[in-house]
């Protein structure tokens, strides 16, 4: 008698199953493959549209500067003092100026459309460096001081090239005249680029060269800081409660349903509801970072909620048994045991939320703050845009310069999303216990 296990296969048999073992051997490289290809498409794509908007945000970076010698007549400025003599302010034409500067360069030009061409080189925030360069040293007036004043934006774009100056002059925002001056000054070595500062200090503008992100960027962080102090406490509270203390009865899970619902309602809906209750109801100050980190901290809750509970259910029962073993209350073996060990799950879910709610448009819509708002916020009930409505009405300006400063704004956007998400996964690392 002997083993069957141990007798010869059947040849035929053999070759079957090694027939179906090549064919599923097949199956797995080809769904290697397409695993593969399906990845390197994604970052094919994702490093096309990203090299695509940084190479176009380039040129909103730098900005061409001409240095002009201005004259700062004393007899044209009013120079204010205070009981003590001291100087309190300097006022003055400082447009006057510039301009003044530009027709002592060309004496020539006499007519009135020569001169508005003339005018046409300098942006029209020239006059602000001369006003704070004076404001800041009195002892300026009187004297003939050069200047690094910023040329405007069409002829910026000529210097960088996204403007053909070769086009016949029908076909170009710059006129033959406007080039011959530029070309003067090119020639004597008085036109320079240098880093667009204002991209950062300024606040909106009708004008691309002074148009700046400052006042969005204050107002994204103080949205999100508000955010962030309501929609993480309760939605973790919250969840707390329900995943760890509540009865299981059919009111806890009309609630488990509802806030399942709430996180697949559009955001819009929040807008809407903030636009109601927060400014209407409550009479909160309209395009005010108080009321849209409010309305964004209802649309990020239920996120948290669902995030923070099966961040709990994923902690094994025995640590609770264990602690409760020792004689831990139901309150310590939650707040000593089992949050710490569910956090780095909590904050993952909380990054994400406030991820999205940092490039949502539409619920602040609602609320005011897609608006032109050139000054920057000071506190959570000022006047503030955000970052994504800075870069939406950009993007509608029909200005050929605001798509460089679109783009440039985007990838500010970007990285100040990938600097809130370091962070929080920072924190995430520090504070995450292991068991």
């Amino acid at each position: 008698m002997t083993d069957r296990g141990l007798q010869p296969q059947d040849p035929v048999l053999a070759a079957r199953q090694a027939q179906r073992l090549k064919k599923r051997y097949r199956k797995e490289r080809r769904f290697k493959a397409l695993g593969m290809s399906a990845v390197l498409l994604a970052t094919g794509i994702l490093a096309f549209l990203m090299t695509s908007i940084v190479y176009t945000s380039i040129p909103a970076f730098t900005h061409h500067n001409l240095a002009l010698a201005v004259t700062i007549t004393s007899e044209d400025v009013d120079v204010l003092r205070d009981d003590q003599g001291e100087i309190t302010n300097v006022d003055a034409n400082w447009l006057g100026f510039v301009r003044k500067a530009l027709r002592d360069e060309f004496p020539d030009v006499t007519n009135r459309g020569e001169k508005r061409d003339l005018y046409k080189l300098l942006s029209i925030g020239a006059p602000d460096a001369v006003q704070d360069a004076v404001q800041a040293d009195p002892d300026l007036i009187g004297q003939t001081i050069e200047f690094s004043l910023p040329l405007s934006d069409d002829i910026d774009l000529v210097m960088k090239g996204l403007i053909n100056r070769y086009l016949p002059e029908n076909e170009r925002l710059v006129s033959d005249r406007e080039l011959v001056w530029l070309d003067k000054f090119i020639d004597e070595g008085r036109v320079s680029e240098n880093f667009a500062i204002q991209l950062f200090v300024n606040g909106d503008s009708r004008e691309p060269e002074m148009a700046g992100l400052q006042g969005a960027l204050v107002g994204s962080l103080l949205t999100m800081l508000v955010t962030l102090l309501i929609s993480f406490p309760l939605g973790v509270l919250a969840a707390v409660y329900l995943q760890e203390m509540a009865p299981k009865n059919r009111l806890t899970q009309i609630i488990e349903v509802n806030i399942n619902n709430l996180a697949a309602v559009p955001s819009i809906v929040f807008g809407l509801l903030g636009l109601a209750v927060f400014i209407s109801f409550f009479q909160l100050p309209r395009s005010a970072p108080l009321v849209g980190g409010m309305v964004l901290a209802l649309m990020t809750l239920p996120t948290i909620i669902i995030a923070t509970r099966a961040s709990l259910a994923s902690v094994p029962p025995s640590i609770r048994q264990a602690a409760m073993g020792v004689g831990a209350s139901r309150l310590q073996v939650i707040m000593h045991h089992v949050l710490p060990l569910a956090m780095p799950g909590i904050l993952t879910g909380t990054i994400i939320g406030l991820a999205q709610a940092a490039g949502e448009t539409a619920p602040l819509l609602m609320i005011g703050m897609m608006a032109f708002i050139v000054d920057t916020p000071t506190d959570v009930t000022s006047k503030a845009t955000v970052l994504p409505a800075q870069i939406y009405m950009w993007a509608n300006n029909p200005e050929r310069a605001f798509v460089a400063r679109t783009s440039a704004g985007i990838v500010v956007l970007l990285s100040f999303l990938l600097l809130v998400n370091g962070l929080a996964i920072y924190f995430r690392k520090r504070f995450e216990k292991r068991w």
